[in-house]
């Protein structure tokens, strides 16, 4: 079990954005970032959006430092990925 952090790649506000993942869990996923202080609206189905300024306290924290292909591939290995059509699924309540 093993929470993991992609680089922060992802521009948006201001800033470039990493993804925090769980390999095995939601809840091992929550846990961690409760324990790390990320807010929850920061969740987005399968991942906590980060900016780059938290990624090495998370690091520090205990996060695998993986590249974004490592991280896709681990999620959906995982069964933990949800897909943009899911998340249009799930918004719409279909």
């Amino acid at each position: 079990m093993t929470v993991l952090i992609d680089e922060a790649i992802w521009p948006a506000h201001g800033t470039v954005w990493a993804h925090l993942v769980s390999d095995s869990s939601l809840d091992e996923l929550h846990s961690f970032a409760r324990r790390a202080g990320l807010p929850e609206r920061a969740f987005d189905h399968d991942h906590y959006d980060v900016p780059l300024e938290r990624r090495e306290k998370l690091v520090g924290l205990g996060a695998e430092s993986v590249s974004g292909r490592e991280l896709l591939r681990r999620l959906q290995t995982a069964g933990l990925r949800v897909t943009q059509a899911e998340k249009k699924r799930r918004a719409s309540g279909v």
